[in-house]
Parts: structure tokens; sequence; C-alpha cells
């Protein structure tokens, strides 16, 4: 992985795909807008929707294992399939990606978190998270440490379509209840156990995928 990435930390990588929503070409303003999420509306399983036609996380996911594992892929097509694959794991444990198929993931729900108006989505993309007021590198250390062997041992699922599954579950138990769309220090209180979690299961799964994904390159040489 460090042959391909270099310098470049995993926490680099993993917000490229969201930078490069600011390009202008056609690849990156549609062909892979929809490739950040799944729609999974209540009750149904992702076998049972399955993936539309432009694609959605667990496509893109599987295509770009795919180009990291293919020999004759470039260098930069590799270094680009990483990043995507760092970057997806990490939205699809994040519960409003994997959407009802009614509000784009929360997008559309518009709510006011500690007096400042903003969507659900972003609430669980980043408010809840500058909340902590911790950088990333700080919250990085003291979730890993919050993370028992036992813990490490039942994470480490590989399959995009449990963690699917967990999102879901856990996106139907997080929207406000009827008209109260002001989220303040209770919703924080309510739900920080349930992000710390997600935040960590998502650290796991990301090293037993990359593990599982190195670990079949070197056995296919």
């Amino acid at each position: 992985m460090k042959r391909l990435l270099g310098v470049e930390s995993l926490a680099e990588a993993s917000n490229w795909p969201d930078f490069m929503k600011s390009d202008p070409s056609p690849f990156w303003q549609k062909t892979a807008d929809p490739w950040h999420y799944v729609t999974l509306p209540a009750g149904k399983t992702y076998d049972e929707v399955g993936a539309p036609p432009e694609g959605d996380a667990v496509t893109a996911l599987a295509r770009y294992a795919a180009v990291v594992r293919d020999r004759k892929a470039t260098v930069a097509d590799k270094q680009a399939a990483l990043r995507f694959i760092v970057h997806l794991v990490g939205d699809l444990h994040q519960p409003l990606h994997a959407g009802n198929g009614l509000d784009r993931g929360g997008n559309e729900r518009r709510v006011t978190f500690m007096g400042r108006s903003t969507n659900l989505h972003s609430v669980w993309d980043s408010g809840l998270i500058n909340e902590t007021q911790l950088s990333y590198s700080e919250m990085a250390a003291w979730l890993n440490t919050r993370i028992t062997p036992a813990d490490a041992k039942a994470w480490s699922v590989t399959d995009p379509r449990v963690w699917i599954e967990e999102s879901a579950l856990l996106r139907d138990q997080i929207y406000p209840l009827g008209d109260d769309n002001s989220l303040s220090y209770r919703y924080v209180y309510d739900n920080e156990t349930r992000l710390e979690e997600r935040l960590e299961q998502g650290g796991v799964r990301l090293a037993a995928y990359l593990n599982d994904l190195f670990g079949s390159r070197r056995r296919a040489k």
C-alpha cells in the first residue's frame, strides 16, 4: 500500500473523492456522483433492491478493488482506486449514506444544529465530529484505545452488505422526532455513542478490507 501512496496518509487519501467533486469534468460531476452512497428503502435488503444502472458505493468498491488487483493497471489508476476504496468504506459506515430513497440521504431534511442552519446529512458527515473539538489524529488515537481485541475480531467483516444493513438500521433511529428540527446538546448526547461505534467499526473494517485486498493480490502473483 505504501508503494502506491508514498508519503500520502490514509487520512489524506480518504478525502480525495470528495475534494474532486469540485472538478467540473463530467466524470466527477455526473458519473462518479452516485458512487458515494446506496439507496435502501426501509424494510429492504441490498440484495432485494440491487444497484441502479449508474452504480452505487457497492459496485464502485468492487470496481476499484479489481483495479488494485489488476497487474496491468497503471500506478496512477491504482492510486485513484485505493483512494476511492478508503473513502467508500467510510461512506458506507455513515448511516445516511444508506439513504431511504425519500430525502437524498438526509440532505433534504433541513435542521438547525447548535444554532446553525444545515441538513441532517451534514450533521452526520461533520457536525457531530466537529463538536468533539478534536483533530482527526486526536480522535483516531482516542477511538483506537477503546477498541478491544474482541471488538476487532467481531467487527472484521469485509462484506459491504453487512455494513449497509447496520447503517440502514441506525439511519432509522437518528431522524428527529416529529417536527422538532432544532438539534442541540441533547441530540449530541443521544448519538455520541452511535457515532463513535461507527467510526471504530469503519476503521476496523477498512483494515480488514485492505488486508484481504492486498493479501489476495500477493497470492495471485
